[in-house]
């Protein structure tokens, strides 16, 4: 609830800024530019800082933890912080001095527009260095989680959509070319999350020392985990990449389509799935060094059962309201009407989609919490394969829309696959009450769905509406799906003590 209740603050405000972003910038070669040059650092960090070394870094520190000494703990995050530090220090410089070949290689359709090319290059240049600053940021995150406090790692990314609505408001008049200012903003929210979390390190008596000591056995076990999970939780974000890079190639604004759609889906996302996700693998680490695997057992099958409460009637909810959304936080300044059609269409993708990338965000650490990366690696690789063909057989016919419905596609399979292995190895064992929970489930969707379906407005009058029209008429569409779907649930039975994790 704590991790939840943050993430939607920092989501609600990432929205805000998306829809200053919007303003600003629209959907032309400025937004499409800067998307990728903060796309490029962004998507490391999710595949490195919280993706692999995330998944690597906590079950072994958590061992340390369980088993070692305060001092072999310290000595550990000594050796990892400062051996990390080496590492991303040395990839960034070679990044920021590689630039417009960079850019080239995430956005090789930007080849053809030398300006936007040069203007990607030069903001990537100042982006870049966010990977070293919140890659240290999730290190820190891991430790805290670790000893239970989520609520600081959680709100730290409100620090990142408050340093880009400052930049956007503050900076950006003064830039001849606005993007620029927005770049600046990426740079300042890396040292302002970087230092948030310093005090936090200092009350627990686990601020780091960092020195580089590859030979520590914590860090050659981290390295040797880190290797084969950089394709496993990750594989969703490498999609999307592959999505970016296909993408430039199609008309100008399909990056920023595409990205727009995806904040959207972000949002429940982070709020069920990422949180369940960043809560569950310590957890599931503590039991696995405490070798109990029915309480293992259960609390896997409490994160599948809280992920469909909220993710089957969000993903419902985005794509029966994919228009009215856009256009009402994204329909103004320099945003089109056309912006919003073609926005809508890739958002439905990636709602039909939602259920698997959260799935994933849950399943995924069922196989790290026990320190084995080689089956989600294999489903990754079969899935990333599966996604390029989807890719190469919808982009034709559907355009920026299609890459969306590719990656809803192999998120699917991914997922699948991750929960069949769990169920082969013995660890994922559906508990009583599941036949009665997805009828009810269902019921409530139906209800929700048919109520938002009947009450909204056809999207096309949603245009000629103010701010504040638009944001009334949400409003109570958003209260009265929440309602009804609620009270069904409660008609059904369903009380809060159920979704209390008892592992």
């Amino acid at each position: 609830m704590i991790v939840s209740v943050m993430t939607m603050l920092s989501r609600v405000l990432g929205l805000a800024r998306d829809v200053i972003i919007a303003s600003l910038l629209g959907a032309g070669s400025g937004a499409d530019a800067f998307f990728v040059a903060f796309k490029i650092p962004n998507f490391m960090r999710r595949l490195f800082a919280e993706g692999a070394f995330n998944q690597a870094f906590i079950p072994v520190l958590s061992e340390y933890a369980t088993r070692r000494t305060r001092e072999e703990v310290r000595e550990l995050l000594d050796a990892v912080s400062g051996s990390l530090g080496v590492i991303l220090a040395l990839i960034t410089a070679l990044a920021m001095l590689c630039a417009p070949w960079l850019v080239w290689v995430f956005a090789p359709g930007f080849s053809e527009d030398a300006g936007k090319l040069a203007l990607t290059g030069e903001m990537l240049r100042l982006t870049f260095p966010y990977l070293l600053l919140i890659s240290l940021t999730a290190f820190s995150g891991s430790v805290l989680n670790t000893w239970n406090r989520f609520a600081v790692p959680a709100i730290t990314p409100v620090l990142l959509n408050l340093s880009l609505i400052g930049a956007a408001l503050l900076l950006a008049p003064r830039f001849e070319t606005p993007a620029i200012a927005l770049a600046w903003g990426v740079l300042i929210a890396g040292c302002v999350q970087l230092l948030f979390q310093v005090p936090f390190l200092l009350r627990l008596g686990l601020m780091p020392k960092p020195w580089p000591n590859f030979a520590h056995e914590g860090v050659r076990r981290i390295l040797k985990l880190m290797t084969p999970a950089l394709f496993g939780v990750s594989v969703s974000q490498i999609n999307l990449l592959l999505d970016t890079v296909l993408a430039s190639f199609l008309v100008t604004g399909s990056v920023s389509w595409l990205y727009y759609s995806d904040r959207l889906v972000e949002l429940p996302l982070g709020i069920i799935g990422i949180a369940i996700g960043t809560v569950i693998l310590p957890a599931l680490s503590k039991r696995h060094a405490e070798q109990s695997l029915e309480h293992f057992q259960k609390m896997l099958d409490w994160a599948l059962r809280s992920v469909l409460l909220i993710g089957v009637p969000a993903a419902l909810a985005l794509g029966v309201l994919a228009e009215p959304l856009l256009i009402t936080l994204f329909h103004y300044g320099a945003m089109t009407d056309n912006d919003v059609v073609m926005s809508a269409q890739s958002l439905r993708a990636y709602s039909f989609g939602l259920l698997a990338f959260m799935l994933i965000k849950v399943l995924a650490p069922g196989f790290y919490a026990r320190q084995n990366t080689k089956a989600p690696v294999k489903i990754g690789i079969i899935a990333m394969i599966a996604n390029m063909v989807f890719n190469l057989i919808l982009i034709g016919p559907l355009a920026h829309a299609g890459l969306a419905l590719a990656t809803a596609l192999s998120a699917f399979l991914n997922a699948g696959l991750l929960a069949r292995g769990l169920y082969r190895e013995g660890v994922l064992r559906f508990q009583p009450g599941w036949g009665r929970y997805s009828l009810t489930l269902l019921g409530g969707c139906v209800l929700m769905g048919g109520g938002l379906m009947w009450l909204s407005p056809d999207w096309t009058t949603w245009l000629g509406w103010g701010l504040w029209e638009r944001c009334a008429m949400m409003g109570a569409l958003v209260v009265g799906g929440i309602l009804a779907y609620g009270l069904w649930l409660g008609l059904c039975g369903v009380r809060p003590r159920h979704f209390r994790m008892q592992g």
